[in-house]
């Protein structure tokens, strides 16, 4: 079963939709989403031992070859999927929590 997750951008106005995968020893990425950067990175096959570190990370590698905004947070939605579908984080603790934020308060 594919896993899906909508990132939504609000800082820059986009909703994305992740789609995810696993396949043999690789998380399987499609990606719908209006921004063009994040659309270089529609179609990945995601290496699971590529995605331990956050350094030396094909995700991020990606996200850096399609010219994302250091604060983009589809590359880490990305990353999730690959934990999820890897069995690293637990789907029905995905499930229970439902929405992760970002929030920007004053200090």
């Amino acid at each position: 079963m594919e896993l899906v997750v909508h990132v939504n951008s609000t800082i820059c106005g986009f909703i994305h939709i992740i789609k995810g995968k696993l396949d043999g020893k690789n998380i399987i990425i499609d990606i719908e989403s209006p921004c063009t950067k994040i659309k270089e990175m529609s179609h990945m096959e995601v290496p699971i031992m590529q995605t331990l570190d956050i350094k030396d990370n094909y995700v991020m590698d990606m996200a850096q070859k399609a010219h994302c905004c250091p604060g983009c947070i589809v590359p880490i939605g990305i990353l999730h999927i690959c934990k999820l579908e890897s069995g690293m984080l637990a789907k029905s603790l995905a499930k229970q929590v439902e929405v992760m934020t970002i929030e920007f308060k004053e200090g």
